[in-house]
This record gives structure tokens, C-alpha cells and sequence, in this order.
């Protein structure tokens, strides 16, 4: 990747936005990229231009606190859970309803103090593996990939140098891998390698075994589980737990065998809330892969856990508003 001149001087800052599928996360990045000022907005069930509304008031909020500190906005920074169309700034986020075309940047622009700031919008995918390259795990990379394991499952790949986007910016959707067989209904909305392995997967299976009455949730997984319940109930040796979970490492055993295979990177960062809990089956995880991949690529891969954490796609944010900003 080609090195980027961070901000020059102690003036100049951006202005970096996460959106998730629950929450929005916000920061000024100023100096040498120094994250200041974050904060998280709960989206609360809202939806369409109410999520951009909250967007917007943390752009206005900061551009405040930058002026009160004297630094100069050069650009602003999105990360969006979905497809983020480079042409237009129009975004399509599955988990926003009302979020099919939606016109973000155009939004964003309203709100800004000076024409000159850019305003720039890319997937989380691509901000999470340009984030951890920037300042995480990756740094000296050039073959990554950004496995992102939270409500669902995508991938940043980075391939010499370049985030790889496909022909429609849809590339690392990893989440509609197909992992299993036959074919089942449940994995039209979401994909068979998310429905299987993603937090929200983890749930799914769950109650797919309580419902077959194999299992008691006499330790604490109760008829709606969640992935925290049955990390939790882990710990504790719940035999349901157990279950949900070797299946789900099989699943990002086979994950990690096709990326390694088809694309021999150097490193596949581990990230989202799930990685988080699931930091403890890495080498479990690795065991896996070494059953399906490609021998001499698997061997020289390394799996690694996230540097920046819940922060990577953030980051990325901040990277690309930095790019600009030169």
C-alpha cells in the first residue's frame, strides 16, 4: 500500500463516523491521527433519515469542538455496514431500514461549516482492513483480509496494496459463502456462512436446538437466546453452548481454508463483537482451516485478533477522510 501523509501540523483534523447496524460511533482525529472524542449513539430502532439525522448532529457537534480547540476540519469519514457507491456517496445498508439508495453524502453536506471539507463513504469492510493497516494489525501488509464477525459476517481484502472492490463495490460479502448443504430457505436474507456463524447465527442455532427439545436451558440460555448468553453459557459447560459453538469454529475453520486458498494473504485479522468472546478458539480455529486449505498457503497465513478492536472500521474512517485531506 502506498504510505499516506498523515495531517500536517496541529490544526488540521477530520472527522470520522461508524455506522453500525445498533450504533454510531464518533471521533476527531487530529495530529499525528490520535483518536479524541469518541463517543456512541444507540440507534434505538431508528430508521431511514432519522439515523442520518443522528449522523449529523455528531458532525456538528465535533465541528464545534474543533473550532473550540482551534483545529480546521479537512474532511469527513464514514464507515457504513452495507454498499457504499464511490460514484454517488448513496448507500445501501441492509440492517438501516428505508437504507436502499440511500443519499448519504449528499446529507452530509448540509451540515458542513466550509464547502471545502470532502465528504468520503466507504463500507465497513474496506474501512476496517484500511484502519488495522493503518494503525492496527496489519501495519506492513499488503495480502490481508479483515474477517469481521459481528451481527453479520464480511471481509476488508486487500490484495497488493488495493482494497478489493469487485465490479459493483459488493466484493468481501463472505457472509453468503456457502458452507453447507442442501440449500435452506433461512439463507436468502443473510447468506449461509452468516446464518451459521455470525452473532446473530449463534442465536439462530441456539434456538434452533432449543426448539428440538435435545437440549435444557436449565444454565442459562433461555428461549430467545443471544450470542452473549451462550458464550456465557460456555464458560459453564453448557452441552448446548458446546454444540452451537464447535459448529460455529467448523464453519470459520472452512471460512478462513477458502480465503487462504483463494487469495494466499499473509495475515486474516479477526474483528467484530463476536472476536471479542471468541478470541480463545483461535488456535482452534486454525486447527480447522488446516483440514480444508490449500497446504503451503495455510502454513504461511497468520490468524491474528484485531489491534483496534471495536475502533478498526473508525479508524478506517479517519484513513480515508486523511486521504483526502493531502
Amino acid at each position: 500500500m502506498n504510505a499516506r501523509k498523515l495531517l500536517a501540523g496541529n490544526r488540521r483534523a477530520v472527522i470520522a463516523i461508524d455506522l453500525g447496524g445498533t450504533k454510531i460511533a464518533s471521533g476527531l482525529f487530529s495530529g499525528g491521527g490520535a483518536l479524541n472524542h469518541k463517543s456512541a449513539v444507540a440507534l434505538s430502532g431508528r430508521m431511514g433519515d432519522a439515523v442520518a439525522a443522528v449522523i449529523k448532529d455528531e458532525i456538528v457537534r465535533l465541528q464545534r469542538i474543533a473550532r473550540e480547540e482551534n483545529l480546521v476540519i479537512q474532511a469527513v469519514g464514514i464507515s457504513v455496514p452495507g454498499i457504499a457507491r464511490s460514484e454517488t456517496g448513496n448507500v445501501w445498508a441492509p440492517n438501516i431500514p428505508g437504507w436502499k439508495n440511500f443519499p448519504l453524502k449528499r446529507e452530509i453536506e448540509k451540515v458542513l461549516t466550509r464547502k471545502q471539507i470532502r465528504v468520503l463513504v466507504d463500507s465497513d469492510r474496506a474501512c476496517s482492513i484500511l484502519g488495522e493497516v493503518w494503525q492496527g494489525a496489519a501495519k506492513g501488509c499488503k495480502d490481508v483480509i479483515f474477517l469481521a464477525v459481528g451481527t453479520g459476517i464480511g471481509a476488508g481484502i486487500l490484495i497488493d496494496g488495493k482494497v478489493l472492490r469487485g465490479a459493483h463495490d459488493i466484493a468481501g460479502s463472505v457472509g453468503w459463502m456457502a458452507l453447507e448443504r442442501p440449500f435452506r430457505e433461512e439463507y436468502v436474507s443473510c447468506g449461509c456462512f452468516e446464518h451459521h456463524a455470525s452473532g446473530e447465527g449463534l442465536a439462530k442455532i441456539g434456538k434452533e436446538l432449543l426448539a428440538k427439545k435435545q437440549f435444557s436451558a436449565s444454565k442459562g440460555i433461555w428461549a430467545e437466546p443471544t450470542a452473549r448468553e451462550i458464550f456465557s453459557a460456555y464458560v459453564r459447560n453448557d452441552p448446548l453452548a458446546e454444540v452451537v459453538l464447535e459448529n460455529a469454529i467448523q464453519f470459520w475453520g472452512m471460512a478462513v481454508a477458502n480465503l487462504v486458498s483463494i487469495f494466499n494473504t499473509e495475515k486474516i485479522i479477526f474483528g467484530g463483537g463476536v472476536f471479542g468472546p471468541a478470541k480463545k478458539f483461535l488456535s482452534t480455529i486454525q486447527a480447522e482451516a488446516k483440514k480444508w486449505a490449500q497446504p503451503i498457503a495455510m502454513q504461511r497465513v497468520r490468524l491474528q485478533l484485531s489491534k483496534l478492536g471495536p475502533n478498526a472500521a473508525l479508524y478506517g474512517a479517519a484513513y480515508i477522510a486523511n486521504a483526502a485531506g493531502d
